[in-house]
């Protein structure tokens, strides 16, 4: 799954022993596989999780993931946090524009949340809170570059040294590069969407996820923003070119277009490919979260699909005739147009209630993402 297949990259991924963070990567199984078989580690505390690939071969057999939200169970320590009055911290990535923007609002409006607002430029960010109308006192910008492994550790370092609590992440920020003909690549070397969408979003939930496990609030939550066309069981799924995460020999090469190629699959690049498997990767994280820590936690984990937000930013790269007619396209004929005000108060419900409603499901998957 995504969360294990993230531990097969180099040690740029490995998440830091010091401050509050105590993740290890050793007894991970992978798609049934033990990594430790597969792995050496250097254990000096000092240094980051090295490690190296065996000569052995690692069998992968196919995933079947099923990606649901469940009410979060009440632990102690959710029980205690029904007494807190103080609002809710809430980290928004992307949340200069589009979605996440729109999210922001939603939830500043309703006076009990604080968006911390984790985006590239600081500026933007700040005239586009400004510009829809977020009161200063419910907002922080922080920087925040998905696309650069360092750029996430640190973000992590400036928020606890902020003294803040932490309750919920909304993982939204992404990068989409249809029409792009080569592979860029992130600050680490990996290919751009991937890294930015998939591994970026994994290392900081990672991260965070001890500064959720201590927070005294009665619903924490992790969300990620899938997306339909990551999911063949549907209509959108399968409009080619469909996602598919092969054998990962890509992403065990490091996704670098060097050693291996520059996509999960091992295949020739493809920009629209490259962000249905990395939302994928999304959905199955959360899936495995959900599966490792809801239990012990109490912290719900959950994939979300607000509909299709025809006019956002995120097709700003493709062509000038699909952005014409892809908006009437959404509205009149698959009638699944969405306006981002309206998606971003489906993410934001999705949020702030404790019970199951339809937005959670609109992003079940069920169906091999590999092949054997």
């Amino acid at each position: 799954m995504a969360l294990q297949a993230a531990a097969l990259l180099p040690s740029a991924l490995s998440v830091h022993k010091e401050g509050k963070s105590n993740a290890s990567l050793k007894d991970t199984v992978f798609f049934g596989a033990s990594l430790s078989d597969h792995l050496k580690f250097d254990s000096n505390p000092t240094a980051r999780t090295k490690m190296e690939f065996s000569q052995g071969k690692l069998s992968i057999g196919p995933i079947r993931a099923q990606t649901a939200v469940t009410t979060p169970s009440m632990n102690q320590a959710a029980q205690e946090g029904k007494k807190t009055l103080r609002k809710g911290n809430v980290l928004i990535t992307g949340a200069s524009s589009g979605l996440g923007l729109a999210t922001a609002k939603a939830l500043a409006e309703t006076g009990k949340w604080h968006v911390i607002m984790g985006c590239r430029n600081f500026l933007k960010a700040e005239k586009a809170a400004k510009a829809v109308g977020i009161a200063k006192e419910n907002y922080t910008v922080m920087h925040l570059d998905l696309a650069s492994l360092d750029s996430v550790r640190q973000f992590v370092d400036n928020f606890r040294r902020s003294g803040k609590p932490l309750d919920v992440v909304v993982c939204n920020a992404a990068v989409y590069l249809p029409t792009a003909k080569e592979p860029t690549f992130t600050a680490e070397g990996f290919e751009l969407s991937v890294g930015t969408n998939h591994l970026g979003h994994f290392l900081l939930s990672r991260l965070l996820l001890d500064d959720l496990k201590q927070s005294d609030y009665p619903s924490r939550r992790l969300i990620i923003v899938g997306s339909i066309t990551g999911n063949t069981n549907t209509l959108a799924g399968n409009v080619p070119p469909k996602a598919n995460l092969g054998d990962l020999r890509g992403l065990a090469g490091g996704l670098n277009g060097i050693n291996s190629s520059s996509m999960i699959d091992g295949g020739e690049f493809d920009g629209a490919k490259a962000y249905k498997d990395s939302k994928v990767c999304n959905m199955l994280t959360m899936q495995e979260f959900h599966r490792r820590y809801h239990e012990e936690t109490g912290i719900a984990f959950a994939s979300l699909y607000p509909g299709c937000i025809a006019t956002t930013g995120l097709f700003r790269e493709h062509i000038p005739l699909f952005r014409l007619l892809f908006p009437p396209f959404q509205k009149y004929i698959t009638k699944g147009y969405v306006s981002e005000e309206e998606a971003g108060k489906r993410l934001a419900q999705v949020r702030r209630t404790s019970k199951n409603n339809k937005y959670k499901f609109t992003n079940t998957v069920n169906h091999d993402m590999c092949t054997q």
